[in-house]
């Protein structure tokens, strides 16, 4: 039976964390295909009910990345 992969959640920001992630993805560099980014205009903006509902719909793990 296959490894099940974790589902990643990544809320990042869209100055530094974003850019970070398109730069890679400009690079080729690969990452893990199980992680969903979402852009946000800033971490500050992210509230903990985003990351709870992040949880409660599936995400086994939920990364703030600014």
């Amino acid at each position: 039976m296959p490894e099940k992969q974790p589902k990643i959640l990544m809320f990042a920001c869209m100055q530094c964390g974003y850019a970070a992630a398109d730069l890679a993805g400009v690079l080729k560099i690969q990452y893990n295909p199980s992680v969903r980014i979402v852009r946000v205009p800033c971490t500050g903006r992210i509230d903990i009910t985003h990351i709870l509902r992040g949880l409660v719909d599936g995400a086994d793990a939920v990364i703030c990345l600014g």
